[in-house]
C-alpha cells in the first residue's frame, strides 16, 4: 500500500503527459511549425539583397506562373580566346603603384565646382562601369544622368526633407555623433551645384521582350561593384563625387525620374570638378597589415 501511495502521482503525471502529447500530435501533423514556414527550399533566394529598398509592391514576384524566362530557353553564350599583355615584373610592380598612388588621392568630396563638364566623359566612365562583373551576366544597373536644373533641384528637395527626418529622428544620436567630424548635414548644396547627378538603380529583375521576367542574381553585389568601378573611373578623369545612399528616397526619387517598379535606388552621385575652395577630412587610411591577412 505505501509502495502504491508513492508510485500513484508519479502515474498520475505521466498519464498526463502522454494525453497532452496525443492532443497536440494532430495539430502538428495538420500544421507545419513557424520554423518550416519561414522560408521553404522553392522560396530561398540567396541573391536577393535587402537594403536600400524601398517599399513600392512589386505587381507579380518573377517565379510566379511561369513568367520568369528558363535558363534553357535562352540561348548558349560562344566562348572566344581571351589574353592579357604579359608585362615584365617590374612593369607590373610599376603600374600596380601607379594606380595605387591614383587612388590614393581619392576622396568624398562635397563641394563641388559647377564647371561644365564634357558629356562625353560622362558617358566613358559609366561606359567603364558598365565593365563590371555581374551574377549570371544580367548586367542589372541602370545610371541616370541628370543634368537638368530644375530636375537636380527637384532630387535636392526630395533628399533634404528625408534627410533631415534622418538626422532629426531616425539615424539616433551615436550616428550623427559619428558623422559630426565630417561637418555633414542633411543640407545638400552640391545637388544643385554639381553639373550631373549620377542616380545608380539595381534592377531587381529584368524583363525581356517577350514580357517575361528574368532573373537577376546578387542584383545589390554586382551594382555595388560597378559603382566601385564608375568611382575609379571619375578618378582616373581628374573629377570627384561623393558617395551618398539617401535613406528611404528610393520611393520618390524613383517617381521623379520615371524609372519601372523593378529598379530600386542603390546610391547618387553628385559629380564634377571640385570646387577651388573644396576642403576634405584629413583622414589616414587603415596600413596595409589591418586590412590584409596573407595565408
Amino acid at each position: 500500500m505505501a509502495l502504491l501511495s508513492i508510485l500513484t502521482p508519479v502515474l498520475v503525471v505521466v498519464l498526463c503527459l502522454v494525453i497532452g502529447f496525443m492532443l497536440l500530435k494532430p495539430q502538428e501533423t495538420g500544421t507545419p511549425s513557424t520554423k518550416t514556414n519561414l522560408v521553404s527550399k522553392a522560396d530561398f533566394r540567396p541573391w536577393v539583397d535587402q537594403d536600400l529598398q524601398d517599399d513600392t509592391k512589386v505587381t507579380a514576384r518573377e517565379d510566379e506562373d511561369g513568367d520568369v524566362v528558363d535558363g534553357n530557353e535562352e540561348e548558349d553564350s560562344p566562348h572566344v580566346p581571351f589574353s592579357l599583355p604579359r608585362y615584365p615584373e617590374e612593369t607590373i610592380l610599376k603600374r600596380a603603384e601607379d594606380f595605387y598612388t591614383l587612388m590614393n588621392q581619392r576622396r568624398s568630396v562635397r563641394f563641388i565646382s559647377p564647371e561644365p563638364v564634357p558629356r562625353e566623359v560622362i558617358d566613358i566612365v559609366i561606359r567603364t562601369a558598365g565593365t563590371s562583373p555581374s551574377g549570371a551576366h544580367t548586367e542589372p544597373w541602370t545610371f541616370i544622368v541628370v543634368s537638368d536644373a530644375e530636375v537636380k533641384h527637384q532630387i535636392r528637395l526630395i533628399v533634404e526633407e528625408e534627410e533631415e527626418m534622418n538626422y532629426r529622428q531616425r539615424m539616433g544620436d551615436k550616428w550623427v555623433h559619428d558623422l559630426a567630424k565630417m561637418r555633414t548635414n542633411w543640407i545638400k548644396e552640391y545637388l544643385d551645384i554639381a553639373p550631373y547627378l549620377v542616380v545608380i538603380f539595381k534592377q531587381t529583375y529584368g524583363i525581356l521582350p517577350n514580357g517575361k521576367k528574368k532573373t537577376h542574381y546578387y542584383n545589390e553585389i554586382s551594382v555595388s561593384i560597378s559603382c566601385g568601378i564608375l568611382l575609379a573611373a571619375l578618378q582616373n578623369a581628374g573629377l570627384v563625387t561623393v558617395t551618398s545612399t539617401p535613406l528611404n528616397c528610393g520611393a520618390g526619387l524613383r517617381q521623379l525620374l520615371k524609372r519601372p517598379a523593378n529598379e530600386k535606388l542603390l546610391m547618387l552621385l553628385p559629380v564634377g570638378y571640385p570646387a577651388s575652395d573644396a576642403t576634405v577630412p584629413d583622414f589616414k587610411r587603415k596600413p596595409l597589415d589591418e586590412i590584409m591577412v596573407h595565408i
